[in-house]
């Protein structure tokens, strides 16, 4: 039963992702492929809207597509892996202590023990319709850009590379040809340790960084509907100033969990800001019922107010060697009470000696 159980889990870790945050994973027909977890980070500019994509996947698939709608003509290059580490380290939390005097369960005399993710044209269809600008290796992917206003065009490209475009996400991809944006697809195929082809898509992968023209700071989440499970985002945005959500877009409210000015970057983020200073804004978003999003995150300006995370850690008050202080007060008090006892008893009983004499 135990056996039978772990492999129900692990099929269902690995379902096709068909959704994956900011566009869609398809992997082979015959493979899986589940991404755990998606990290993105956005700049902007006014003009120019770049986004860093790093996955965690699991399955076994050797190949999938990735599939993310834009403005306008995109640009596909890989991104710098350190680049979420130093983000992260901006943006975490502060740390504090604070002091209780009595004690609580994990205390003595409560506590029980110590423990303190190309090729060419599909035949009959026109140029206007699909076209590949560019096919390169980037890293351990086999990357092909492809550039579509239709989404049959874009099924005929899948399926002359092996994948089948499901219905559903067919039907999700009409409203971005109504407002006349393009498609990027990648196919992702790693090479092995040897150099071959037919390496799992497996772990953290190297990041994405997606650069398109925007007037708009507009990040795409339409297609994480098709989601059957539970959704959550996390984004760091980069941009002259704070900005955060217009809506909630079927999600529960956006989170900001950092925001501050970052007047000298250095490293992976002075390269994605061109060195320029830029203002860092964090959010964090639940999707509990991802069929209820109904369109694109849109983010605009809104006032540079700092703001940074509190986590404080409660200790209880001590001195010395570790001794509570609730312990010696309580010790003192007795102490005084007694004292106070004793003398008042002595008090009395020399006053009655003195009576007697």
């Amino acid at each position: 039963m135990l056996v039978a159980l772990l492999a129900l889990q692990s099929v269902s870790l690995v379902a096709p992702a068909h959704a994956c945050g900011c566009g869609a994973m398809i992997p082979d027909r015959s493979q899986r492929i589940g991404v755990a977890r998606e990290t993105s980070a956005v700049r902007w500019d006014g003009r120019t809207e770049q986004i860093v994509m790093r996955f965690t996947v699991r399955g076994n698939a050797q190949r999938a597509a990735w599939i993310m709608p834009v403005p306008g003509r995109a640009d596909v290059e890989l991104g710098d892996p350190e680049l979420f580490d130093a983000l992260e380290r901006l943006t975490r939390p502060v740390y504090r202590e604070r002091h209780y005097f009595w004690p609580r369960g994990r205390d003595w005399p409560f506590a029980d023990d110590d423990t303190d993710g190309a090729g060419a044209a599909p035949p009959g269809r026109s140029p206007a319709d699909v076209a590949v600008v560019g096919r390169e290796r980037l890293g351990p992917f086999d990357v092909a850009r492809l550039t579509a206003t239709d989404p049959d065009a874009l099924s005929g490209w899948l399926e002359k590379n092996g994948f089948e475009l499901p219905d559903r996400l067919a039907g999700e991809l009409e409203p971005y040809v109504e407002q006349k944006w393009e498609y990027v697809a990648i196919r992702l195929a790693p090479a092995a340790e040897n150099g071959t082809d037919g390496a799992v898509l497996r772990g953290e992968l190297d990041p994405l960084k997606i650069t398109f023209a925007s007037d708009r700071l507009v990040y795409p989440m339409r297609l994480s509907r098709l989601a059957r499970t539970p959704q959550s985002l996390g984004l760091y945005v980069l941009a002259d100033h704070r900005m955060e959500p217009r809506g909630d877009i079927g999600g529960a409210k956006p989170e900001i969990t950092y925001a501050g000015a970052i007047a000298g970057p250095s490293g992976p983020v002075a390269e994605l800001t061109g060195g320029r200073p830029a203002f860092l804004t964090a959010l964090d978003q639940d999707f509990p019922e991802p069929s209820r999003i109904d369109g694109d995150h849109e983010l605009r300006t809104v006032a540079d107010a700092p703001y940074q995370e509190v986590v404080h850690t409660d200790r209880l008050l001590t001195v010395g060697g570790g001794i509570p202080v609730w312990i010696l007060t309580v010790t003192g008090a007795l102490v005084a009470a007694v004292g106070t006892v004793v003398a008042v008893r002595f008090r009395r009983a020399r006053a009655g000696v003195r009576s007697a004499a």
